[in-house]
């Protein structure tokens, strides 16, 4: 019988939600393979939803997510039943071959863009909206006075950043309720523990801010296919752009992660990305996982992490792992470093 789900609020007074949601960007993007055929995609949407998987994550950002999620709705009449959030702020267009981004998160912008995304999903509110990540220009002041206003128009229920430093946390939260934070957290990526994260995880603690981890399994890494042989495929772009996956650290990151998989196996009886999963969840009742997969099997597997509970004694034992463990390349390409814990420009008076 599978375990019940993990059930915690989503920040200070927020709504009780699932600690394992569903991360959409796999079904939707590119970027890490050829998108499935839409009966494969609303196949995994129907499974999620079976399971009691409700908490989504999406983006515009994610190429036709919001308008699959959209037809998802009209087919099961389900939308109440979903915690839907989307996010905003990189300006739309084909950045597949140059990966060069241009962001928007104006007043002005950040109105349109919820609009847009409302009319996609055929929706009339969305749950969970983040600021997906700032520009350079815009104070976050600005930003939220814009979300805050949606909030109050119905449009959004709560309020979300990603990719945001402690100071811009702090400013937002001046102008209006902040709900979730979504950075980078994983066992290999843990820099919003400490001062090369600006201290992110203590800050949301200290202002009742839930942390939503993206890429909880390190963009694959700690998978159960990470290591093994196969075929490449040539519109994943892991290989081509993320140091971590490249191919001159790729053996020696497998051997790695080959010693997680085996702690998992020998001292839990479960994979590496259950194992993964349920570490981040020991980190505190106010950490929520989003892992993606365009695999039924593989939302399944990590649906099953609910049910895998870890003692302080080996939640210690794996981050000495990770410490120790010598994992080589960053976890993202160098170009893209200054996009995570972002300050925005001050106010101007």
């Amino acid at each position: 019988m599978a375990s019940p789900p993990i059930m915690r609020n989503l920040g200070k007074n927020g709504p009780k939600i699932p600690a394992i949601g569903f991360g959409l960007m796999l079904i939707g993007s590119p970027a890490y393979g050829a998108v499935p055929q839409d009966s494969d995609r609303f196949a995994i949407l129907d499974k999620a939803f079976e399971l009691g998987a409700t908490f989504w994550d999406t983006s515009d950002l994610y190429g036709d997510n919001e308008q699959l999620l959209n037809q998802w709705f009209q087919r099961t009449g389900k939308r109440d039943q979903i915690f839907l959030a989307t996010k905003f702020g990189y300006v739309k267009g084909d950045h597949s071959k140059t990966m060069q981004f241009q962001f928007d998160t104006s007043f002005e912008y950040t109105k349109k863009a919820c609009q847009a995304s409302l009319r996609a999903l055929g929706t009339d509110y969305i749950d969970l909206y983040y600021v997906h990540q700032v520009d350079n220009i815009t104070p976050i002041e600005d930003t939220m006075r814009a979300l805050a206003e949606l909030q109050a128009e119905g449009k959004i229920k709560h309020i979300g950043l990603s990719m945001i430093s402690s100071t811009t946390l702090r400013r937002a939260l001046a102008v209006a309720p902040v709900a979730a934070v979504q950075p980078e957290y994983s066992l290999f990526s843990r820099e919003i523990e400490g001062p090369e994260g600006t201290d992110l995880l203590a800050t949301c603690r200290e202002l009742g801010v839930a942390v939503v981890c993206a890429t909880p399994l390190g963009r694959g890494l700690l998978s159960s296919d990470f290591g093994k042989p196969s075929s490449p495929d040539d519109a994943d772009l892991r290989a081509k752009l993320m140091p971590r996956f490249m191919p001159e650290n790729q053996a020696h990151n497998a051997a790695v992660v080959a010693r997680v998989r085996a702690f998992a196996a020998d001292r839990k009886g479960c994979s590496v990305s259950q194992l993964a999963l349920a570490w981040l969840l020991k980190q505190g009742d106010d950490v929520f996982v989003i892992p993606g997969t365009r695999r039924v099997k593989y939302l399944e597997e990590n649906w099953a992490a609910n049910g895998i509970a870890l003692s302080d004694g080996e939640e210690t034992e794996l981050r000495l792992l990770a410490e120790t463990s010598g994992l080589a390349g960053a976890a993202l390409p160098e170009q893209f470093l200054d996009h995570k814990f972002k300050d925005t420009k001050e106010v101007s008076f």
